[in-house]
């Protein structure tokens, strides 16, 4: 279990960054070490470590929102994370994929290639830049400006490989609607919920923080070493509970 100062420490470094390093923060959280340690982990394995970080914190359901593709109507979820913990751990090893008359080897995208690709600018290019350092070798030869030319054509079937491959990087829900009948795909991004979590715990505990310490003039280190019941219940005493 991570400790307060740890998680706190995280949540601090992750308050002005983008959401691709907020997920190196918190995948070296659950893995220890540096964040750039983790930049070649394949994005399905830094989320099963996320998911399972997510149930330490914070339980086994977690809950989500998202709105009908057909009324546009709020649909609430609860998501045991059981269903992804049980998945397979994506290995590193190189894989290859027919697509149409090419053979493809390939390897799985990892956060270190969501970094380039979010660099790279438009969507369009962000796509091309993962494939570009995801393809190994086309028809055994490799050469990124092969790989380059023949983005459009190799896009779509490598990307449905790696769907394949590496299922825990891209978790969907299959919800139903009450209102119109219509099913909507919801996308688990783990990442972004276990953020939302950390940083809504975090906020609240530094206001216990300034509400105890303006109150018996203890220090911050003071009120995280009291316990969560205890600190409650003397929130309760000061009026804050």
């Amino acid at each position: 279990m991570a400790l307060v100062s740890d998680l706190l420490a995280t949540w601090e470094a992750g308050v002005g960054a983008d959401a691709v390093h907020r997920s190196l923060l918190l995948c070296a959280l659950a893995r220890g070490g540096r964040p750039t340690d983790h930049l070649a982990v394949p994005l399905g394995a830094r989320d099963l470590d996320l998911f399972g970080l997510r149930r330490r914190l914070f339980g086994e359901w977690l809950n989500g929102r998202v709105t009908c593709a057909g009324c546009g109507e709020e649909l609430e979820f609860d998501f045991d994370l059981d269903n992804v913990l049980r998945l397979p751990v994506p290995g590193e090893e190189p894989r290859a994929v027919r697509v149409g008359e090419r053979l493809v080897r390939f390897r799985l995208p990892t956060t270190g290639d969501l970094l380039a690709a979010v660099a790279a600018g438009s969507a369009e290019e962000a796509r091309t830049v993962l494939l570009e350092r995801c393809v190994l070798a086309v028809d055994g030869v490799s050469d990124p400006a092969l790989t380059r030319s023949l983005a459009a054509e190799l896009g779509d079937g490598v990307a449905r490989a790696v769907a394949e491959a590496d299922p825990g990087a891209d978790v969907r829900l299959d919800l139903p609607c009450a209102e119109c009948g219509q099913r909507t795909k919801a996308s688990v991004d783990i990442a972004s919920h276990l953020w939302a979590e950390l940083d809504h715990w975090a906020r609240a505990t530094l206001l216990d923080v300034h509400q105890l310490a303006s109150a018996y003039g203890w220090s911050e280190a003071e009120v995280l070493a009291v316990s969560p019941l205890r600190r409650r219940y003397y929130l309760e005493l000061v009026g804050h509970g």
